[in-house]
């Protein structure tokens, strides 16, 4: 019985000091509310109006810069203060009908179609004006027009955050919102101007549905009037101006949305199949968002009455918060229009990247023998390029010769099958990163670091190729130009600089770097040359073009046009490289910054033309060694570098989770701990066993990873439903 008792008081005296607190938290809003309510004037005139309710949003999501609040504690807090306010008013009933009139009167003079059709919607007919306006809104926001209901609630919610507690406001404080500053009068306006809306986002829908661009890509093809498009926009029309009880219209209207979103898919496989254009996704976007606005809007037309309704008006309106906000980012407006493109090129080059990676002795040797070739090729380039630059020229034009030489040596070694090495990155790496977007199992983990020890010994492979080939082709022509022009192809002065220059103390680490950025953007473009042969159609174009066809025949035409197909993005790769290696540096010098390129078989081959200047006393000299020590460093930036770029967009692209990505990297470093030949040199088969270990590492591992996963999201889970 004691304790009974004690219990009891113990909860009165906790329900008292709650009762308190909540007494002494919510004095202070006193002065301030009332100072802001009795400002509600319905005589006052629309700035002044809209003003005055900008006012009391801000008060309302008012929060400190520093506060030991979280969010969930804020949200709480901003019910709480609309939950007081309209206490507040409910005690002073003189005031709360000048606040009621000035709410109204602002809410009836205030057009609404603007805020439902282009609140949070694409507003320009292409992507880079819609760039350049989002850009323009960044520095210069809009400002409150006269009426403008669609201006005045993105000022009233300034904030993405501001949906999250205005979505979690319960029913009846919903209700009471809605009677203070609502009326039917007020609904029945806003319902013609939803009707209004409608109309003119099926009409926007149309105007992309029917376009040339929309049609050729839809299968099977239709007469114009029967596309879904035409006719969602006469079953909305029947519906609006029918009865507002016609179920069978409502369901026919929302079917035909559901068609229209299957036209954009649709639309979506064929772009990833035949190639990405930036303004078609844009397009394609836009159509989808006015479908959904529809489907948000006809959701709330056909609420039952405005006070009953109210969660569907919550819903809208939280959706136009988010809409806007997501409009208003440039960043996203980038990433939701080239995130295709992106894909589009990373897979192209994945394709590419295939016939780079060798995956066993024999392709190892390949690979080898293709980069000798090419170290081959590139001992004639760099002699050439120390005579371009021994001539004395301007730069740009310096730079433009350097860039042709550069061009037609690159050509020279893709046409007789040879490889260059730092090339090989920006191509494997999405390959790489596709099997890596297919990592569910162990079997899955255990090819993909099969995959990744077969690429880094490709990568060796061809630095290894250029540079046993390279090296002594130099030699043998600088000891050529000895014999047959009586002097060393470089002078003394000009070797000894060269040799510094080279030296891993000093820039030439961050010029290789710079170097192994220059080498993924090459890749982009090839990417970007290949999906713009695809999405064109050129292959079909050529293959049946009639001077074309009359001048070879139709077959040699044909086999042009596949050939075409097949090598435009290693044309367009060889020459954005030799252009962007020749020209970047001139460009650099042009805006006064220092920069110059190292190639690491570019580099091996000016290092040995300028000992062989020298003679082989400078084999002996600490700057030799440095400039051997900066190659080493120059090869790996190189290759790191344009590597990293290439997976990292790829991972991006593909939206490999980062779990995936840890996990690989993990069980990657076990695996070179174990095995790190395997690395450098093709496996023999008796290897087995260190390779059985090093995968049941991998398998252990992963286990551990899923288990510990697992354990997160239950807890997840369990903190969700507490």
């Amino acid at each position: 019985m004691k304790i009974s008792f004690l219990r009891i008081c113990a909860v009165w005296r906790r329900f008292r000091r709650g009762a308190l607190r909540h007494h002494i938290d919510h004095a202070q809003y006193l002065p301030q509310i009332e100072s802001l309510m009795r400002r509600a004037d319905p005589d006052a005139s629309w700035h002044t109006r809209a003003n005055w309710m900008i006012d009391l949003a801000d008060w309302i999501r008012r929060e400190p810069k520093v506060s030991l609040l979280d969010d969930s504690e804020w949200r709480r807090v901003k019910h709480q203060r609309i939950r007081f306010l309209l206490d507040w008013l409910d005690g002073n009933r003189d005031v709360k009908q000048g606040v009621q009139a000035a709410l109204r009167k602002t809410l009836r003079e205030a057009t609404g179609p603007e805020l439902f059709s282009a609140t949070g919607l694409p507003r320009e007919s292409a992507f880079f004006s819609e760039l350049s306006e989002r850009m323009v809104k960044l520095i210069l926001p809009r400002p409150v027009g006269q009426q403008d209901l669609s201006t005045l609630f993105t000022a009233m919610f300034p904030d993405e955050s501001d949906a999250e507690w205005l979505l979690e406001l319960d029913a009846k404080t919903l209700s009471r919102l809605w009677k203070l500053g609502g009326d039917d009068g007020i609904a029945h306006g806003y319902r013609q101007q939803i009707d209004e809306a409608m109309l003119y986002l099926v009409t926007m829908v149309i105007s992309v549905g029917i376009s040339p661009a929309f049609r050729q890509r839809l299968e099977p093809r239709m007469p114009l009037l029967a596309t879904p498009f035409m006719s969602l926009r006469r079953e909305l029309e029947n519906y609006l101006f029918g009865s507002a009880k016609d179920e069978a219209g409502l369901r026919s209207v929302r079917m035909l949305l559901a068609v229209c979103q299957a036209q954009t898919d649709k639309i979506y496989a064929h772009l990833d199949e035949y190639g990405v254009s930036v303004g078609l996704v844009y397009h394609v976007e836009r159509m989808r968002a006015h479908l959904v606005r529809m489907g948000r809007l006809l959701d709330l037309r056909v609420a039952p009455h405005a006070e009953a309704g109210s969660g569907q008006v919550q819903a809208v309106l939280v959706d136009l918060i988010v809409a806007h906000h997501r409009r208003s980012s440039v960043r996203e407006l980038v990433n939701r229009s080239f995130s295709l493109l992106a894909r589009k090129m990373v897979e192209r080059n994945a394709n590419h990247g295939e016939h780079y990676i060798a995956r066993d002795r024999t392709e190892y040797r390949a690979m080898l023998r293709a980069a000798m070739w090419g170290g081959f090729i590139t001992a004639f380039t760099a002699l050439i390029k120390l005579g371009i630059t021994g001539l004395g020229l301007a730069h740009f034009f310096e730079g433009a010769f350097l860039s042709i030489n550069f061009a037609l040596s690159f050509l020279v070694i893709t046409a007789i099958g040879g490889v260059l090495a730092t090339k090989q990155p920006a191509v494997t790496a999405p390959a790489l990163a596709a099997q890596m977007g297919q990592l569910d199992t162990v079997e899955g983990l255990r090819e993909l670091l099969a995959r990744i020890a077969a690429l880094l010994r490709s990568q060796a492979a061809a630095v290894f190729g250029n540079l046993l080939a390279v090296t002594p082709v130099v030699i043998a022509l600088s000891f050529a130009a000895l014999f047959i022009f009586g002097k060393p192809v470089m002078s003394p002065e000009k070797a000894q600089a060269t040799i510094h220059s080279l030296s891993i103390v000093g820039v030439t680490p961050l010029f290789a770097a710079f170097t192994g950025i220059l080498l993924w953007l090459a890749s982009l473009m090839a990417g970007f040359a290949d999906n713009w042969f695809a999405l064109r159609r050129l292959r079909e174009s050529i293959a049946h073009h009639r001077r074309l066809v009359h001048a070879l025949g139709a077959h040699r035409a044909e086999r042009w046009a596949n050939w075409l197909e097949h090598n435009v993005s290693s044309i367009v790769g060889n020459v954005s490289l030799a252009i962007l290696l020749g020209m970047m540096p001139v460009i650099a010098q042009f805006f006064g910054l220092p920069l110059d390129v190292r190639h690491v078989t570019l580099s091996t081959a000016t290092l040995t033309a300028a000992v062989s200047s020298l003679g082989w006393e400078a084999l002996a000299t600490p700057q030799f060694w440095l400039a051997c020590a900066g190659i080493v460093v120059v090869g790996l930036l190189n290759v790191g570098v344009a590597f990293s770029c290439a997976l990292a967009l790829a991972l991006r692209a593909r939206d490999v989770p980062k779990r995936v990505r840890r996990l690989v990297f993990r069980a990657v470093l076990r695996r070179f701990t174990l095995t790190p030949y395997i690395f450098f040199w093709p496996s023999k088969p008796e290897d087995k066993p260190a390779m059985d270990v090093a995968e049941a590492a991998d398998e252990q591992a992963q286990e551990k990873d899923a288990k510990q996963q697992g354990a997160e999201e239950l807890s997840g889970e369990w903190r969700r439903k507490d």
